[in-house]
């Protein structure tokens, strides 16, 4: 089974965003150590208990700081910026790190709606140019844009011989079938939407049309909690698990430490909510995480998993891709 890491950069309470960037940086190194396939970072804005609002910079030092892991992003919220633009960017990373380099893409604002208008210039992202600007960026990288197109002319420089990969990310329907009519591979957010992604994912296999990519390739990526037990995966999801009220509940805090979750006294209607939201995520020891991300797989008919892990310290998350490598390689 192939392994890949995504990052959101977590602040935990109490060490702030510097802290969250370096941990990022010393978990990519670790996991190109580990053997993981690719790791990616996710954009997102004015979010207490994240870190990272621009992957593509973050991107730029991971790919110096490692050797032979893919860098990229998971994903670059596109309707908020211009295809061409994008397509730059990420030819310079190309550029510097040739063939390891991709560029997932996704349209979710990554906040809230004042942020988003913020973000925009003082607009809404419109994603239902989403699809067009799939497609240009794509032709942009490739130089496959048509003769009759106003920027056909226009250089995408850096002028290198090789691209990213591009994926299409997300967690409906929608995506799956925009992957599969562009011939893009296509990664699956389990972890916000644990409902119906195997129908998805293979309604994408079945309808794919050869475009970018020769045959279809499906990713899903899902929250996971590794540890040298189930009862210490069990502990260790208490941070998450009142981060997700957090949430809920609109509460713009960072991810809270254990001592902060086991102080928390839970209505039994926070602690029903708290246990509905586990179905985005595999939480156990090693046995446990292998068994279900292979059943996860198969059901899926995925090529590769990606795996999100947030804890209440960066130690245990650290440990928790070292124990994945070790039961699954």
């Amino acid at each position: 089974m192939r392994l890949s890491v995504l990052d959101q950069s977590p602040i935990i309470s109490g060490l702030g965003a510097r802290r969250a960037i370096e941990e990022t940086l010393k978990l990519a190194q670790r996991a190109d150590e580990l053997g993981y396939h690719r790791y990616w970072l996710a954009e997102h804005h004015a979010i207490g208990a994240l870190a990272d609002p621009c992957p593509e910079v973050l991107v730029a030092r991971l790919g110096a700081e490692t050797k032979r892991i893919r860098v990229g992003t998971g994903g670059v919220l596109l309707p908020y910026y211009s295809a061409f633009r994008t397509s730059e960017a990420f030819r310079m990373l190309e550029a510097l790190y040739p063939g390891r380099v991709d560029l997932g893409v996704g349209r979710a604002p990554g906040g809230d709606q004042l942020t988003a208008r913020a973000v925009g210039g003082g607009h809404f992202p419109d994603a239902r140019d989403f699809p067009e600007q799939v497609w240009q960026v794509c032709a942009h990288l490739d130089g496959t844009l048509p003769e009759d197109h106003p920027f056909k002319r226009v250089r995408v420089q850096p002028e290198v011989e090789t691209a990213p990969e591009v994926w299409l990310l997300g967690s409906s329907d929608y995506s799956g079938a925009l992957a599969a009519q562009l011939g893009l591979p296509f990664s699956f957010a389990h972890f916000i939407n644990p409902h119906g992604g195997d129908a998805v994912a293979r309604a994408y296999q079945e309808s794919f049309k050869p475009g970018r990519e020769k045959k279809p390739r499906t990713m899903v990526c899902t929250f996971l909690i590794c540890a040298k037990s189930d009862a210490e995966a069990e502990r260790l999801a208490a941070s998450i698990d009142l981060r997700r009220l957090h949430m809920a509940l609109n509460l713009d805090t960072p991810v809270p430490t254990l001592e902060e979750a086991a102080r928390h006294q839970y209505s039994a209607q926070e602690r029903r909510y708290v246990m509905s939201q586990r179905a985005r995520a595999v939480i156990g020891g090693p046995q446990t995480c292998r068994a279900a991300l292979e059943e996860m797989a198969s059901r899926y008919a995925a090529d590769e998993i990606m795996v999100l892990t947030i804890t209440g310290d960066y130690a245990s998350r650290m440990h928790s891709y070292e124990l994945l490598s070790e039961v699954i390689r």
